[in-house]
């Protein structure tokens, strides 16, 4: 299980730093972790969203980790596809690989708040139909000389699309997966999935089982063909101390903060879904979640976070090897800690935690 960061570059008022502070430490904690042999760094792309998530041009902002990093894997997750002209993201993915040194990894998604999509113009009814025309575009143009296409949302005829990423076909692609049904279809199109970081451990676990089967019924056992991408992530909170009661007492109140505020922007979402996982429907699980009674021993609970000693952490870590997750993704200190814990929770994590996990 290879293990990923997770940034969303928030600034929370009571963090007391601004937003220049927040990108230039968060770019010295990625360089930190490129030395320290982390896998990867994942960006998402949000908008209008103020203290949780300053991550509006996440393109710019790994395209400028790339000049800090040497192996690090840099994962844009996602780009929203509605919001952007495919033939553009073919353009801006292929710029990245190449300043990356072909170290990128692309999430694609439909996005999820109403606000973004009236702003930008797009209907959310069109949302499936876009991300599926955009992403045969994407592939097209990045991994063939000419782009031709011809479908009901666009029109790309002799375009070259410039210039060409040095993974080929193309960097490896991903997207984030919500609904039961976009698990399945990840699998059939051959491209990993990405669990967020605001469902429960025990809807992911039935997800992956879907992705695994979804997987062998449409390409067989054999290994993934050149282009395609069979691995699986989901996102976590983690904050890994020396002191494990420490590590509770700083996430009870920073944790808290960062979800509350995330699911104040996916509650919705999980609400039209949990229909899909009618057995905790039942049982009556996600309603804490849904009523919004956050708190630190109820995010474990659900296995959204993980916080302790190592020796803890590794243990709470290992649930998810088990069941078969490819990359974990780790929002450690969940964007609201302060640099300085965020960074020795790295260097513990790096002592203790990729030597446990990490493939070479």
């Amino acid at each position: 299980m290879q293990i990923d960061l997770f940034y969303e570059l928030a600034v929370p008022q009571s963090g007391g730093r601004d937003e220049t502070q927040v990108y230039h430490e968060t770019l010295d904690e990625i360089s930190l972790a490129d030395q320290l042999g982390f896998n990867g760094v994942w960006l998402v792309e949000h908008h209008f969203m103020p203290e949780y998530s300053h991550s509006s041009a996440p393109e710019l902002f790994l395209a400028a980790a790339s000049q800090r990093t040497r192996r690090l894997r840099l994962g844009h997750g996602v780009i929203v596809l509605p919001y952007n002209h495919p033939v553009r993201v073919a353009e801006r993915i292929a710029a990245l690989d190449i300043l990356s040194g072909g170290r990128s990894e692309i999430g694609v998604g439909r996005g999820f708040s109403p606000k973004e999509y009236a702003i930008f113009g797009a209907r959310m009814a069109d949302s499936r139909d876009i991300v599926q025309e955009s992403l045969d575009i994407i592939r097209e143009g990045l991994s063939q000389p000419v782009l031709n296409h011809r479908g009901r949302l666009f029109v790309a005829e002799d375009v070259a699309v410039l210039p060409k990423p040095l993974q080929r076909p193309h960097p490896p692609l991903w997207t984030a997966a919500v609904s039961p049904d976009t698990y399945v279809w990840a699998a059939e199109q051959g491209i990993g999935a990405l669990a967020g970081p605001f469902k429960p451990w025990f809807m992911v676990k039935q997800d992956l089982a879907a992705y695994r089967r979804a997987w062998r019924d449409k390409h067989g056992d054999g290994p993934p063909r050149p282009g395609q991408n069979q691995r699986f992530a989901m996102t976590v909170g983690v904050l890994c101390l020396a002191d494990g009661d420490e590590a509770r007492r700083l996430a009870q109140e920073h944790f808290t903060w960062y979800y509350a505020r995330l699911l104040a922007q996916t509650r919705p979402v999980l609400e039209k879904f949990q229909e899909s996982y009618g057995y905790y429907k039942k049982l009556g699980y996600l309603q804490p979640l849904l009523k919004r009674a956050i708190n630190l021993p109820l995010l474990e609970s659900m296995g959204m976070v993980v916080v302790g000693s190592p020796a803890e952490c590794v243990r709470k870590l290992e649930r998810y090897e088990k069941a078969g997750v490819d990359h974990l993704i780790c929002a450690v200190g969940a964007g609201a800690m302060p640099s300085s814990r965020v960074r020795e929770s790295l260097e513990l994590m790096a002592q203790h935690i990729l030597p446990r996990f990490q493939r070479s």
